[in-house]
């Protein structure tokens, strides 16, 4: 017996029983793990906790399945047993056996499963499928996992070549603005430096029209002006 328990342990896929398969082509627990899998995806195998965010409204990823399910959708299911190795993990949790030791809730335990008829073989055969039934749901998952984080990686990084093409078009943009303007301060610079020297060629010529002499010859345009309206009063 504790041969065949833990034949069900080794990784050698020889061993496993084949699985029935439906005229579809898939096995049943391979159908059963994925419809399984998708309302996992979906949410629909139990309600996510919504999330309070001042942010945006971002859909939360839903709670596991139960446990129950992924056994039941198992490739090798658990075998129906009076008492199972989680009926076990109960017993063991009891407060009536919260004060004994270890040996003595061993002392207990054995009792009870000899007073039930329970085989210890079939218990840890019982553990061995659950545990494969998790880690082949684990497997699943990690899986989706990977093949999710490959596909939002390749989508972030044409998202990010996108942003930068964008950036740089507009920064050529902002560039081009502020070399516009700077050419145009330029030339408005330029044009005031000839503009003085126009006004300073007007106020030269201008001073020779008062009598000589006059303070207003050193002056600029305003101030000969000012004399020669002066002298014509």
């Amino acid at each position: 017996m504790l041969k065949e328990l833990f034949r069900f342990s080794m990784n050698d896929e020889s061993s496993r029983p084949e699985p029935a398969v439906e005229p579809s082509g898939l096995p049943d627990h391979t159908r059963a793990l994925a419809k399984l899998a998708e309302e996992f995806d979906r949410g629909t195998t139990l309600s996510a906790v919504p999330a309070v965010s001042a942010g945006p409204v971002v859909s939360e990823r839903p709670l596991a399945p139960a446990f129950d399910q992924i056994y039941q959708t198992a490739a090798l299911k658990p075998p129906r047993l009076n008492y199972s190795i989680l009926k076990v993990s109960d017993m063991l949790n009891s407060h009536h056996l919260a004060a004994m030791s270890s040996d003595a809730k061993r002392c207990s335990l054995m009792m009870a499963l000899e007073a039930a008829g329970v085989e210890v073989e079939d218990l840890l055969q019982d553990a061995v499928v659950r545990q494969r039934a998790l880690n082949d749901f684990e497997d699943s998952q990690q899986a989706k996992l990977k093949e999710l984080e490959a596909a939002k990686g390749a989508e972030n990084r044409q998202i990010q070549a996108e942003l930068d093409r964008l950036t740089n078009q507009y920064m050529s943009l902002i560039q081009a603005n502020i070399d516009s303007v700077a050419r145009e301060q330029d030339r408005f610079h330029a044009w005031q430096r000839t503009k003085q020297q126009e006004v300073q060629r007007i106020a030269d010529a201008a001073a020779f029209c008062v009598p000589p002499g006059s303070a207003a010859a050193n002056g600029g345009l305003s101030a000969v002006l000012e004399r020669a309206t002066a002298l014509h009063k």
